[in-house]
């Protein structure tokens, strides 16, 4: 709660400038005179603010890449006849409101996040909290808010020790954050005994985000349970959660393309009676954090896997943000069986300013089908990519790191002209983050 505390002690000195102002001021009507009404009157209206935080941060970062042109999961791919760019990753700042009990207990919490750069000016957060008081056990939120699904699709933007979440996350939830409601069991009370325990439910469009309306009436349930950091050992620190993602579209088109296990190629189910039916999103995963203190930091390991079935587009695996449709046609749909996997490696160097970190990253978006069998009928949309990243990051102060960043995407051999090696994409990052 330090913004809040921040925010107050500015009050304070505000009002402390009020009274000097009014102490010195001579004539009436002079433009530092402030009478005794107006003066309550501000004074009533901060009040009512001293509980609000202001936070923000912004990410201006540099970057190459091998080819001109080239499709990059770090900031969006590069333009035509460019291979390198400045740009604004992220440019943020959040508001918080928060209201507590006589016991110092959270009752309402509320935010609003806003997200500018070069390219527009976005809504991430718009969400509000209720918190039950009397059990200290229950909350419901509801708004815009991340999904509440493995670990990294919810880990923020300014912790996060890579530039971007992996391919996988990116392409299952290209804006991790949806509209929708959510019911959380988590005892606050440190004699509760289930104090460790998380499990978040929740009811979502579907579509997150990047959808300017929810285009059918079916929704998502996601659920997540947690086990949140405890000590194992004197120096071991471990947390994880498991995962539940049930959900799917519409079916506005009669024509939906499955894999055939026999012949290893996608066949066709026309039947008029496929319209209307609920086409699926099934995504299961489980994550692992553990941590281990040592006299000069922490060495940290990560690592999350993710299964299940995607409906998409042939060319395509991303999550559709409206009906798709192609040349002023329903588009057919396509489903997958999928999986992908991170593993992370964090290790502080002499001291908590610096640390190292090697991130593995892999997303198969058809399990069912592999290296030269993708060919005449299949698209980029169904190679698995294996990624591998380097960083280093330094922590000049508590306001600003600095991120150097290697990147080298592989993808495997396939039938397809363009794939039937691996695509020079390896990519460069060096990113300044100035927070507060």
């Amino acid at each position: 709660m330090k913004p809040f505390l921040k925010f107050s002690k500015g009050i304070l000195s505000l009002l402390l400038c009020l009274s000097v102002a009014k102490s010195v001021a001579q004539d009436h009507g002079a433009l530092t005179d402030i009478d005794t009404t107006t003066a309550r009157k501000l004074i009533s209206t901060l009040k009512k603010y001293e509980y609000i935080g202001i936070s923000g941060y912004i990410q201006p970062q540099f970057q190459w890449i091998q080819t001109k042109g080239a499709k990059n999961f770090n900031g969006g791919d590069f333009q035509p006849n460019a291979s390198n760019r400045f740009m604004m990753r992220r440019g943020r700042i959040r508001f918080d409101y928060a209201r507590f009990t006589k016991e110092n207990n959270p009752k309402l919490y509320f935010i609003f996040q806003f997200d500018g750069t070069e390219r527009g000016i976005f809504i991430r957060d718009f969400w509000g909290r209720i918190y039950d008081t009397k059990f200290n056990t229950f909350y419901l939120t509801t708004g815009m808010f991340a999904r509440p699904f493995g670990f990294e699709v919810g880990y923020g933007s300014p912790d996060r020790e890579s530039p971007e979440r992996g391919r996988m996350s990116q392409i299952l939830m290209k804006v991790e954050r949806d509209f929708g409601f959510m019911g959380t069991f988590e005892p606050r009370l440190k004699t509760n005994f289930l104090k460790y325990i998380k499990l978040d439910v929740g009811l979502f469009n579907g579509q997150g985000v990047n959808s300017v309306a929810d285009f059918d009436n079916h929704k998502d349930l996601i659920s997540r349970l947690s086990v949140k950091h405890f000590n194992l050992a004197p120096k071991l620190i471990v947390s994880g959660s498991v995962s539940g993602f049930w959900g799917g579209m519409e079916q506005f088109t009669n024509q939906i393309y499955t894999m055939n296990n026999a012949t290893r190629r996608f066949s066709v189910d026309s039947s008029a009676s496929n319209v209307g039916k609920i086409a699926p999103r099934k995504y299961f995963g489980a994550d692992i954090q553990i941590r281990i203190p040592n006299r000069v930091g922490e060495t940290e390991f990560r690592a999350e896997y993710i299964r299940g079935l995607q409906t998409a587009l042939h060319n395509t695996t991303e999550t559709p943000a409206v009906i798709p449709m192609e040349n002023g046609k329903l588009a057919p749909l396509y489903i997958r069986t999928f999986d992908g996997a991170y593993f992370y490696y964090l290790q502080h160097l002499g001291s908590k300013k610096h640390q190292l970190v090697l991130k593995y990253d892999w997303y198969d978006p058809n399990k069912k089908v592999k290296g030269n069998e993708i060919g005449q009928g299949f698209t980029a949309a169904d190679i698995r990519f294996n990624t591998f990243g380097m960083g280093y990051l330094t922590y000049l102060n508590e306001n600003i790191r600095l991120m150097f960043w290697y990147e080298m995407p592989q993808n495997e051999k396939t039938a397809l002209a363009d794939y039937n090696k691996d695509i020079r994409d390896n990519n460069f990052t060096c990113r300044v983050q100035y927070r507060f």
